[in-house]
């Protein structure tokens, strides 16, 4: 499990600061699963890695779970008011890509490889 500052990081950024939604088990799963290169380059399979994660990848991931639960949401109007839920999708899905913009950048590397020979 990851430490209590990294899942209190993640509890402020995306707006949940009681485990009622998301217990402390469930933020640190989303935190473990954007474990990255410490500061020395080591990497999390590493012997002698320092715990590091990316923590606006681990937010984005929360507010586009969020954004899903709400996606059913709908605006109505009742009893003389206005009732606008669908923005809850909206605003989850603003600030899933607003964390996306801050997370680590992220290479891949491609291998090519010989193709079928031509009219076989």
């Amino acid at each position: 499990m990851v430490g209590a500052d990294f899942i209190l990081a993640l509890r402020r950024m995306v707006a949940e600061p009681t485990q009622t939604n998301y217990p402390d088990a469930v933020l640190s799963d989303y935190i473990e699963a954007w474990a990255v290169r410490d500061a020395d380059g080591l990497k999390p399979t590493d012997i002698g890695w320092t715990p590091t994660y990316d923590l606006p990848a681990a937010a984005a991931d929360v507010w586009e779970e969020k954004g899903a639960a709400a996606v059913g949401n709908f605006d109505f109007s009742a009893d003389g008011g206005n009732f606008s839920r669908s923005q809850v999708h909206l605003q989850c899905m603003q600030m899933a890509r607003h964390f996306k913009s801050r997370a680590s950048v992220r290479t891949l590397r491609s291998v090519v490889e010989p193709g079928e020979p031509e009219g076989s």
